[in-house]
């Protein structure tokens, strides 16, 4: 069974995490993470709670060099958490709060080391198994109950090291990356930790939210920087209209990213936006400029192949093919277009179309803040009866938002309730859980019927 180093070769003494104004080299980074790994208690298994993005990438390649299976819940809500517990037994927490952020869970604390610096404190590289087994992920839920999914060390690499050869590319360098996203979802575990790490790149402690604080974080970090995003909270960022520092390239995910939104922050910030199609159960398999391309181009060695009306996804990269959520239209092994996933194509009188379509275009309404569709009622055939929509728009009513739509889509997916909310309710990737979409229905229509 072949083995791979733990950590890269690369220049010691370079600039690898900016944490709260303290500039971390790579040796450095490689030091905490031997010392971790020396202290941690035994055990199979762990559960990756810290909150700060550098403490997470130590934590988790000291459970690596410990041969420990990292679990990664995709939420912290005690419902989810307990599901994972239950599927996880003898779950030890590590973290860098003060206190558990788990009841009834053993915990240790692993940013309370002494420092690790200097070349002394350095034990040999470990080397790790290409097939060791060192994550176990959740899907998001957006489309039904989370579910796992098992990351080898070898292949996760693999796919990492071609993402950075076309993130890098259009950046013209390797990056300092700051991420707005979850970094215990797979697009935030990929984009904002293990590219930095396994791509030469540098890496900020931080996740921010706010577009202030999304400025901040960009300003501590050297240039070439790279934003990790997503396109709800794009959209949020252009529209606060804040000066940000220089950024070379934008990496979107876990949504449709229009070519509209895309075309602004090309005008708006002065850079390239790149698009990623994936899925937890994929990782990255293809990119595209949106706001310049429809098709997409998958990443060095993953190919696509039909078989029986299903499309997979092939490449060392995956243990086994992995067959898509979605429908694409395919024109090459490498080439493809998105029609959107599965669950989101929907027939209303004979006729489809997306969800996903019909989001955008509804958010893509003069004084729509945000919105979104849904399906409370089906047919004894799973087709759909007529369509709700939750929207916050402040000043506007139902016949405007019915006006708005009635351009650019079919009457029968015009929606037959229209519900004004304040807010919607989005996780750290911009999306709005399955479960949570069900609760807004069964409060805000089921109920009138």
């Amino acid at each position: 069974m072949s083995l791979i180093p733990l950590l890269p070769d690369a220049d010691p003494r370079a600039p690898f995490a900016f944490c709260h104004g303290k500039v971390i080299d790579r040796e450095t980074f490689h030091a905490q993470v031997m010392m971790l790994a020396a202290a941690l208690p035994e055990g199979p298994r762990v559960m990756n709670l810290c909150a700060d993005r550098y403490w997470f990438a130590v934590t988790l390649f000291a459970a690596i060099a410990r041969g420990m299976l990292t679990v990664l819940p995709n939420s912290a809500a005690p419902e989810h958490i307990a599901m994972v517990a239950s599927e996880q037994p003898g779950l030890l927490v590590l973290g860098d709060q003060a206190d558990c952020p788990v009841e009834r869970l053993p915990y240790f604390r692993v940013d309370v080391l002494p420092s690790a610096t200097g070349s002394s404190t350095l034990a040999e590289m470990p080397q790790i198994a290409f097939d060791q087994r060192i994550a176990c992920m959740y899907t998001s839920g957006s489309t039904g109950t989370p579910t796992s999914h098992f990351k080898t060390f070898g292949r996760l690499q693999l796919a990492i090291l071609a993402g950075a050869e076309r993130v890098w590319a259009a950046a013209g360098a390797p990056c300092s990356v700051v991420g707005t996203v979850p970094i215990r979802h797979m697009y935030g575990l990929e984009s904002s930790v293990l590219l930095p790490i396994f791509g030469g790149g540098r890496m900020s402690g931080q996740i921010p939210f706010f577009p202030a604080d999304i400025a901040a974080s960009l300003a501590e970090m050297p240039t070439p920087r790279l934003l990790v995003i997503t396109p709800f909270h794009l959209r949020k960022l252009l529209e606060a209209d804040i000066a940000l520092p220089d950024i070379a390239v934008i990496l979107s995910a876990t949504a449709p990213l229009s070519a509209e939104l895309a075309a602004q922050a090309r005008q708006q910030l002065g850079c390239p936006v790149l698009e990623i199609y994936g899925s937890t159960e994929t990782g990255q398999v293809a990119t595209r400029e949106t706001d310049k391309e429809s098709n997409w181009q998958t990443l060095q060695g993953i190919t696509l192949e039909e078989r029986d009306q299903e499309f997979w996804a092939v490449g060392e990269v995956y243990e086994t093919p992995q067959m898509l959520n979605d429908t694409v239209e395919l024109f090459s092994p490498q080439v493809f277009r998105l029609v959107d996933r599965k669950a989101n194509m929907i027939n209303v009188a004979g006729k489809r179309s997306s969800l996903s379509f019909l989001n955008a275009t509804l958010t893509s309404l003069p004084g729509v803040v945000d919105g979104v569709f849904c399906v409370p009622e089906r047919n004894g055939n799973g087709d759909v009866e007529r369509l709700a929509a939750f929207v916050v728009a402040p000043g506007l009513d139902r016949a405007r938002i019915l006006a708005g739509l009635r351009q650019h889509v079919d009457p029968v997916f015009l929606p037959r309730h229209v519900v004004f909310v304040e807010a919607l309710p989005r996780d750290g990737n911009g999306k709005i859980l399955a479960r949570t979409l069900q609760d807004l229905i069964a409060q805000h229509i089921l109920q009138r019927n």
